[in-house]
């Protein structure tokens, strides 16, 4: 009896085991995809959530509808990237201070994903009555791989600084509050993911947010 009582608690503590086991993966399988945060808001908040019931009731803010042209003078905007994964960031052709360096990591990101067509990188002009598709289309020539997914972006610039401080928040410690007159000078790259919901925020003249950002973007993809 004793020799019987051992078998079954030495099976049920092995059947507890293999099912820990599989709830483990399981988890952490339904888990995978959702671990980035969203955010709803110019004080970047982060919001964790894994349900897309709760995601499409509590997450309202997306980038707004937009069309501006891009360094090949055709028009480009939010509907081309609709369904895809982009990373956006503001920069000038003439600037000699921050632009170079934001230019240069970010084509450490487009090595990454050039033949990656649910990808794509926006870079928009912020003095856009000097940078010119023509000036935008040498620019890239010459400081990028000039992959097919990478588009710079030139257009109004009230329009511009209206959808970066009030739709991508790329001033977020500012926000809303900033007229769109004045500068728009920011070192940050944003992530947005194919539903146009913002994702992840990024210094884009350090290399180590790069790689940080070339991750995130892979477990976009998942």
């Amino acid at each position: 009896m004793a020799y019987l009582a051992l078998k079954t608690v030495q099976m049920f503590q092995k059947k507890f085991l293999i099912c820990s086991v599989v709830l483990f993966f399981v988890f952490s399988c339904t888990n995978s995809t959702n671990q980035l945060p969203y955010y709803n808001s110019p004080n970047f908040d982060p919001v964790f959530l894994n349900n897309n019931a709760f995601v499409e009731k509590t997450i309202t803010h997306r980038i707004e509808d937009f069309t501006f042209t891009d360094n090949n003078g055709n028009s480009f905007g939010s509907k081309n990237l609709e369904g895809k994964i982009h990373v956006a960031n503001f920069i000038f052709t003439s600037c000699t201070h921050i632009c170079p360096k934001m230019t240069t990591n970010m084509v450490t990101v487009e090595k990454e994903f050039q033949n990656s067509s649910d990808v794509n990188l926006v870079s928009f002009t912020v003095t856009p009555w000097l940078d010119s598709p023509e000036v935008l289309s040498r620019y890239k020539k010459e400081y990028t791989l000039n992959s097919d997914n990478w588009r710079f972006l030139t257009g109004d610039k009230n329009k511009i600084y209206s959808l970066a401080r009030k739709s991508y928040f790329a001033e977020e410690e500012i926000g809303f509050t900033k007229d769109s007159t004045d500068f728009l000078h920011t070192e940050h790259f944003l992530l947005v993911d194919s539903s146009l919901r913002i994702r992840g925020i990024y210094n884009g003249t350090l290399g180590l947010e790069m790689e940080q950002l070339i991750k995130d973007i892979h477990l976009l993809k998942k």
